[in-house]
């Protein structure tokens, strides 16, 4: 397949991934929505039977995220700065997938496909059946992604790279099982958000997005907040009782019931408004329903830490106080050249 066959083929799975929103509604100019629409549709809505933090409306934004990403323009502009070799032989890729939410290693598969190589693709038994649909469509567009992407149910053997996510235990085991192929290891990495007090309730509405959805399961999640010393935090707690219907979904529930008890239990002053705690805490990792936060004397102060830590850190949101800085309500809306830790994949699946 030529560069902009491939790239033709992603549009095409764009435009049918975004039939499903939060309602589904068929298109009927969509490329084999026959065959594929109301299959898609019911896997959808069984989703949460797989994984019970796979709910409709999860399952949905993680579709319309990438629908909104897979247009030409953001294809081209993504591509556009790189060489692309004609006629070289593919290199199998192999996919250590995680599964904390809905398509989480959707982009890796995208790069290694654009780039021209084979996938070879690992699941994570959290989200065993999304990609697999995904690769049934696109194979129908053209019957040459039966060779592009491949599933392996046991151990990943047989590759010329690889690229695996998991948690900072398991890499270890990446680091050393990997260690004579070409890799990208990902470990563990939160976001944070830097407030200066003077954000308004908008600003706030927008990054309680960014703390709640996907129950907060994803690396972009802001899992930490930055304030200054004198920070009042009704205006913040005004702003996140806009998610507090989260509280009535039972594992959110009883996540946040579990973790606020443990906290209590340590004697730890908390700040609690029945569906999420804060916490003061120097850490970045914080458990589901709560936010770390850490006082600062100056934003700059902020910004050297976070430098010093930037291996932890996936996404920084604020407003406009750095220059890699995320507006608020958009860390889980990346564009196809956000790479995860920061590491250029399509760089690396090009020069190996």
């Amino acid at each position: 397949m030529l560069q902009n066959e491939i790239n033709d083929y992603f549009v095409q799975l764009g435009l049918f991934l975004k039939q499903f929103d939060t309602e589904f509604t068929r298109n009927s100019t969509v490329l084999h929505n026959n065959l594929f629409f109301d299959e898609f549709a019911e896997i959808i809505e069984k989703q949460q039977y797989q994984n019970g933090w796979f709910t409709k409306d999860q399952v949905t934004f993680a579709l319309q995220s990438w629908a909104n990403a897979l247009t030409y323009e953001n294809l081209k502009n993504w591509t556009k700065p790189y060489e692309f070799p004609k006629d070289s032989e593919p290199k199998i890729i192999g996919l250590i997938l995680a599964g904390n939410i809905p398509l989480v290693g959707f982009h890796d598969v995208l790069s290694v496909i654009i780039s021209g190589n084979i996938a070879k693709i690992k699941l994570s038994s959290n989200d065993q059946q999304l990609l697999k649909f995904i690769a049934k469509y696109l194979t129908t567009l053209n019957s040459e992604f039966s060779e592009r992407i491949l599933f392996v149910s046991e151990k990943l053997e047989n590759f010329d790279a690889v690229i695996a996510t998991g948690s900072n235990n398991t890499a270890r085991y990446f680091e050393y099982y990997f260690r004579d192929k070409p890799n990208i290891i990902r470990k563990n990495r939160n976001s944070v958000a830097i407030l200066t007090g003077n954000e308004s309730k908008e600003d706030l509405i927008a990054l309680g997005e960014d703390i709640f959805r996907y129950f907060g399961l994803g690396c972009r999640n802001v899992s930490k907040i930055f304030i200054p010393k004198d920070y009042d935090f009704k205006l913040f707690f005004e702003a996140m009782y806009e998610y507090g219907d989260i509280i009535h979904y039972d594992k959110y529930a009883n996540n946040y019931d579990y973790n606020k008890a443990v906290f209590l239990m340590s004697n730890f002053k908390l700040l609690d408004n029945e569906f999420m705690t804060l916490k003061e805490d120097e850490g970045y990792a914080s458990p589901i329903s709560s936010v770390f936060y850490e006082y600062y004397d100056t934003v700059d102060a902020v910004l050297q830490k976070l430098e010093a830590d930037a291996e932890k850190i996936q996404c920084i949101t604020s407003n406009n106080l750095t220059k890699n800085s995320i507006p608020f309500g958009k860390t889980q809306k990346p564009e196809l050249w956000d790479y995860a830790d920061n590491v250029d994949t399509l760089d690396f699946l090009l020069k190996i």
